[in-house]
């Protein structure tokens, strides 16, 4: 499960997170009553879709830019009535693009240095790790690709969690000293909680600013959370935003079903996901292209399995049907 921005703020100011200031908008004049509380100059309006590449994406509309800086707050309005209730395509949307219904208007931040900081589920250590860059405000996996030497990675062992040391030993690598040091080591030590408390799956704080006067802030985030793990967590399950999801997930998620649309023709109906990738795979060796991803489980009932073909069968795009079912 993802979650907005603007819910990933409210998440760092629960948990003592530095970032900046801002409120979400749903309009044009609760964007401008945002920006007047933030002081009406220098504020950032931003599309809420669950995409990266906003700032260079495009409006089906023909303005440009899911991310602007405005000088006052009127033009915070009128660049909010620009987005809200219009399509916004980024590289990660696909051509469909996505609908933005709100805005998040922020404070806007002198930025001395970007960096690049994360924690993930690490299946290799079965833990917590931390993921670094002085490389920060770009896609890392560019980075990890041209200049793998410039990712720091620190395992967190889970019942131990994180070492004062180990926050001291990033703190140098990325070229923190003093004070710096001491506000790196406060930010990283209250992400983790958060890590930790929300069952995260990844928290990826990009960019992770330094500022003129020494601040170091989380300016932009994203979520992923153990979806088998929300039972304990009602407050986030109510971050969900179905509108930003495959509605084909959403309805397979009702049922238990583990679904992931793709875009092949050959759907798969399969027990166990082990078996789902193989036979994916199968497709794929023989020059297929599969349709989806579908893991009914073990246990099975008649419900699931009759509602499993149903959202296969709702893909117009599906051709013909793998079913591949262990009995054991």
């Amino acid at each position: 499960m993802n979650i907005h921005e603007y819910q990933a703020k409210e998440l760092f100011e629960k948990f003592g997170v530095p970032t900046p200031k801002g409120r979400v908008a749903n309009d044009a004049a609760e964007a401008r009553a945002a920006a007047e509380d933030l002081g009406g100059a220098n504020v950032v309006v931003k599309a809420q879709v669950h995409a990266g590449g906003r700032g260079k994406g495009t409006f089906k509309n023909g303005f440009k830019g899911g991310v602007h800086l405005v000088n006052t707050a009127a033009e915070a309005g009128d660049i909010a009535e620009k987005m809200i209730g219009q399509v916004l395509v980024t590289h990660q949307t696909g051509e469909d693009g996505k609908l933005v219904n709100k805005v998040l208007v922020a404070q806007s931040v002198d930025i001395a240095k970007e960096y690049y900081l994360a924690i993930l589920m690490d299946r290799e250590s079965r833990g917590p790790v931390i993921v670094a860059s002085t490389e920060g405000g770009v896609n890392i996996e560019d980075v990890a690709e041209k200049t793998p030497e410039k990712i720091l990675n620190e395992r967190v062992h889970p019942l131990l969690g994180l070492q004062a040391y180990q926050t001291r030993k990033l703190a140098a690598r990325l070229g923190f000293a003093g004070d710096q040091a001491k506000a790196f080591g406060k930010l990283l030590g209250a992400l983790y909680k958060l890590f930790i408390a929300c069952d995260c799956s990844m928290v990826e704080v990009n960019p992770l600013v330094l500022t003129p006067d020494g601040q170091v802030l989380a300016l932009d985030a994203k979520f992923n959370f153990d979806d088998n793990a929300l039972y304990r967590h009602p407050e986030i399950e109510a971050m969900r935003d179905p509108s930003e999801e495959d509605p084909r997930e959403v309805e397979a998620s009702k049922y238990g079903l583990n679904y992931i649309g793709l875009d092949g023709n050959i759907a798969c109906l399969v027990n166990g996901a082990g078996l789902a990738m193989a036979t994916m795979d199968i497709i794929k060796f023989y020059g297929g292209e599969p349709a989806n991803f579908l893991d009914v489980g073990g246990g099975a009932t008649k419900e699931q399995v009759t509602n499993a073909f149903k959202i296969i069968l709702g893909d117009a795009k599906v051709k013909g049907i793998l079913v591949n079912i262990f009995g054991g």
